[in-house]
């Protein structure tokens, strides 16, 4: 039996690989090596040899791959469930699909299994999906926040991405929050790239029938970031200018916000059909613009245009982005600005542009490419106090489903 471990600084998610195949080993190990916020620990030799060590590994998932599914394998990961009880997760991984054998991992409560050859995108995804919803316990309505541009080049995608990443870290490694990035800019969405995904939404497969999307069909249309994120987003087409029947899109985030506990949402400056019923299904909505004249004009009117077409919605708070402040410097200072927004402004967010572009071209989190950065740290002072890490969801979950509901009607 052998133990090696891969390193990386500031991982999040700890992935115990169990195997006594060669080839399983080297996929596992090439497939997360390619993901920073992965720390892997790969066992060689059965789970009979290793339980012990799984066991006590401190794991965020545990795979294990039964390699023949033999009863000394069956019986070591039986009682091996029994000893964790829910947490980690436990992935299985199988040569062949055995009926008999997928009932005994039914019975064992298996949060999850493959059967080899296993692709690498499919590894990642699965291990994120479980450590989303651990076994037993199935997210609250979600709470949801929106992000709505003032103006063009704003910055709105990567204060999404960060805020959803924040939000997936609030709680502790056992209760992890089950959190969703929704990008609904249909022609020019970046969230997917930003995060070097594979877009999954097919819209054009939901709209004839959207009553067809279910939890299933709703995980084939789902990305998931190695941190653990699920990412919702379409292929970009910049060449169509189209918009989708109102049902469609609610019916996408009613299904969305009923499977993870925050759903954070990327909107267009175009005003669709939909955005109306967005808006109101949100808990929080910020207004990104940045720091000029007409920026601010702009985050004035469209907050204005926001509480005359929608009064039961949410109260509309206006973030300036890229945020620079020079000591002797002419033009705007954060006092013009509070002045000119009043209660309507939320926060100013610094510029970091070399961060932002690495991060980007990158495909990770701020954090990642530097620790306690100024842009995550005023992001959580405007997000943390609303949404603590052992928040209970009842309150926000029912104003949510009321204004969905409500907007569909």
């Amino acid at each position: 039996m052998r133990s090696a471990r891969t390193k990386t600084s500031g991982s999040k998610t700890r992935v115990v690989v169990v195997t006594p195949d060669v080839e399983f080993a080297r996929t596992a190990k090439e497939t997360f090596a390619a993901a920073p916020q992965v720390e892997l620990e790969l066992m060689s030799g059965s789970i009979a040899e290793t339980a012990a060590e799984v066991a006590a590994a401190e794991a965020t998932v545990v795979v294990v791959d039964l390699h023949g599914a033999t009863a000394e394998a069956m019986a070591a990961l039986e009682t091996l469930t029994a000893k964790l009880a829910g947490w980690p997760p436990v992935v299985t991984v199988t040569d062949a699909f055995d009926k008999e054998v997928m009932r005994q991992l039914l019975k064992m409560r298996i949060a999850d299994f493959l059967v080899k050859p296993v692709q690498p995108v499919e590894l990642v995804r699965t291990c994120a999906r479980v450590v989303q919803t651990p076994a037993g316990n199935e997210p609250s309505e979600a709470e949801i926040f929106t992000y709505l541009p003032a103006v063009g080049g704003a910055g709105v995608t990567t204060l999404a991405i960060q805020t959803a990443l924040l939000l997936l870290g609030s709680g502790n490694q056992k209760t992890r929050p089950a959190t969703c990035l929704v990008d609904l800019d249909f022609q020019h969405g970046a969230c997917a790239d930003y995060l070097d995904l594979e877009p999954r939404l097919d819209l054009n497969e939901i709209e004839p029938r959207p009553e067809r999307l279910d939890r299933q069909l709703l995980e084939v249309m789902l990305s998931y970031h190695a941190s653990g994120l699920a990412v919702i987003a379409a292929p970009c087409r910049p060449a169509e200018m189209r918009s989708f029947d109102p049902d469609t899109v609610t019916r996408l985030l009613d299904l969305v916000s009923s499977h993870f506990n925050y759903v954070v949402i990327d909107l267009p400056r175009t005003w669709f059909s939909w955005t109306d019923n967005v808006l109101l299904g949100s808990n929080r909505l910020f207004v990104v613009s940045e720091m000029t004249v007409p920026g601010i004009k702009h985050a004035k009117q469209l907050v204005t245009a926001v509480r005359e077409r929608l009064e039961e919605g949410p109260r509309p708070q206006v973030i300036i982005n890229r945020f620079e402040q020079r000591m002797f410097g002419t033009g705007l200072r954060k006092s013009d600005v509070e002045q000119a927004l009043g209660e309507d402004f939320a926060a100013t967010i610094p510029n970091d542009y070399r961060l932002v572009r690495e991060a980007i071209d990158r495909g990770v989190p701020l954090d990642e490419v530097k620790a306690g950065n100024k842009i995550t740290t005023e992001l959580k002072k405007l997000v943390a106090p609303v949404v603590p890490a052992d928040k209970t969801a009842a309150e926000p979950a029912g104003k949510r489903r009321l204004s969905l509901s409500w907007a569909r009607g």
